[in-house]
């Protein structure tokens, strides 16, 4: 069973990717208060790897769609508590994405913030970049405990088979590539509202009833 879909330069959700932009936007304007804004997307990827190209370039795309994504080295500054800081983005964000690299298992970080987003039941989508789902393992290299060694495999194992994307960032083509990965996430994140507008109707009529 193929786990993962190559890019294609199609972008058939632009119109309602403005729609729910502007929906995300007018909620926020309706509040009097300050109110800051929860992240739309959280972005978790090893900075090491990624921060200055597959994950960076990601970020770049969707803020200029006027969403709230959340990149650490973009959204965090000098003081701020790492893991409360982090802890809450995944708590408030609507969708993941995960940016799976060569190295990414050798990082606690990514592995707890993975392991949170998974727990949440957020819809995830995983990106394969420069590597494969089989080539991503946890390993035991005596700073985690067992309970979460097993924690961060299990949320592995999850992710791994969700559908996502795959890119070769020596062969691949990067503006096809973050034209369908800016696709996949407004797409999730209409589904997202969408449901989230299901819910509400079935409350107040349950209210109502």
């Amino acid at each position: 069973m193929q786990r993962f879909v190559s890019s294609s330069s199609s972008s058939p959700v632009v119109s309602s990717a403005k729609h729910l932009c502007g929906r995300i936007l007018n909620n926020y304007n309706q509040i009097q208060a300050p109110v800051k804004r929860p992240c739309d997307v959280f972005i978790n990827h090893r900075g090491t790897d990624t921060k200055r190209t597959i994950a960076g370039l990601l970020y770049d795309h969707l803020f200029r769609l006027r969403l709230n994504p959340f990149l650490d080295s973009k959204n965090m500054k000098p003081g701020d508590r790492l893991f409360d800081k982090i802890d809450t983005a995944i708590k408030h964000s609507k969708i993941g994405v995960a940016v799976f690299s060569p190295r990414y298992c050798e990082s606690y970080f990514c592995l707890h913030e993975l392991a949170l987003i998974m727990e949440s039941r957020k819809k995830v989508i995983p990106i394969f970049y420069d590597v494969k789902p089989s080539q991503l393992q946890v390993k035991d290299d005596g700073t985690c405990s067992s309970k979460e060694l097993q924690r961060f495999a299990r949320a592995l194992e999850e992710a791994k088979y969700t559908v996502g994307l795959t890119f070769d960032s020596l062969n691949g083509d990067w503006s096809e590539f973050l034209t369908t990965a800016t696709d996949a996430v407004l797409k999730n994140l209409i589904e997202e509202e969408q449901e989230r507008g299901i819910k509400g109707q079935s409350l107040c009529f349950l209210q109502d009833y």
